[in-house]
């Protein structure tokens, strides 16, 4: 039997975007090829508008539950289709997940080994922040009490609410039909470029999730391969609160104070 087209669209288009960003950060950790936040955000949002591209025509390329649910409860999107999306989303990046161990495998090895980090023990985030993210940014080493001090679990939630929330604000503005100046053609890339500018801002706190597939998927993965209870206690209950329950939150925000605002601002010029 074959999948709905729209299934497999999200799960490609997932798939696509964990692929080249958590790449990113496994060829910036492990390798040091790619130096500083900025070129990390590059390949992310390069990587997200070859996947809008290739499977907007397909689902809609939502790549995202938190535009799953946003889109479901402001724009009329499917409630039955919900799930399914979300679960395609998280198949996908699991997945790439699994190529990425693959392909990296030797240089992982080869990285804890200098380093002297033992996978699974206490500390271990330094490597498995190339599949789910911590906060504050390890940058490839174990987090202290120190680095720990820059930033707290409320205001990393807090970042991650509104990151979502300006991320779902600009998408709803630059695909709404209502929109007399929306970029048609350059939707995937404005959209893109609104994740570039933001993993430049907040990656140095929070690795700038935005995501609830690309962190948790990738996440579940990290601790069946080794990492075991880390990338679920690194953070205490960080792993669902900020990179689970707040862009979900900020999703919402995002897209429902778009439609209260611009759109509705739209609406009266026509």
């Amino acid at each position: 039997m074959s999948l709905p087209r729209w299934f497999l669209g999200e799960l490609i288009g997932t798939f696509l975007l964990v692929f080249f960003g958590c790449g990113s950060v496994c060829s910036a950790v492990l390798t040091g090829s790619l130096v500083g936040g900025f070129q990390v955000a590059i390949v992310w949002g390069m990587g997200i508008m070859l996947a809008i591209h290739l499977t907007s025509s397909l689902s809609g390329a939502h790549l995202n539950p938190a535009v799953t649910l946003a889109l479901a409860v402001w724009q009329g999107f499917p409630k039955a289709r919900i799930l399914p999306y979300m679960l395609a989303q998280m198949v996908g990046a699991f997945l790439a997940s699994a190529v990425l161990f693959w392909v990296y495998k030797d240089a992982l090895t080869a990285y804890e080994t200098a380093h002297q980090i033992t996978r699974g023990a206490p500390g271990s985030e330094a490597s498995a922040m190339i599949f789910g993210e911590f906060f504050p940014n390890p940058g490839g080493a174990p987090l202290t009490d120190l680095v720990r001090s820059r930033m707290s679990p409320l205001r990393a939630f807090m970042a991650e609410v509104i990151g979502t929330a300006a991320l779902l604000f600009v998408i709803s503005g630059l695909t709404d039909a209502r929109n007399p100046n929306r970029p048609g053609l350059l939707t995937a890339a404005s959209i893109g470029l609104t994740v570039i500018l933001l993993i430049c801002l907040l990656g140095p706190l929070t690795m700038a999730c935005f995501n609830p597939a690309r962190d948790l998927a990738p996440r579940l993965f990290s601790s069946l391969v080794g990492w075991g209870s880390v990338p679920f206690t690194a953070n205490g209950l960080g792993w669902l609160t900020v990179y689970v329950i707040a862009p979900f939150l900020g999703g919402l925000i995002g897209a429902g104070l778009y439609r209260l605002s611009l759109q509705k601002a739209f609406q009266e010029v026509q």
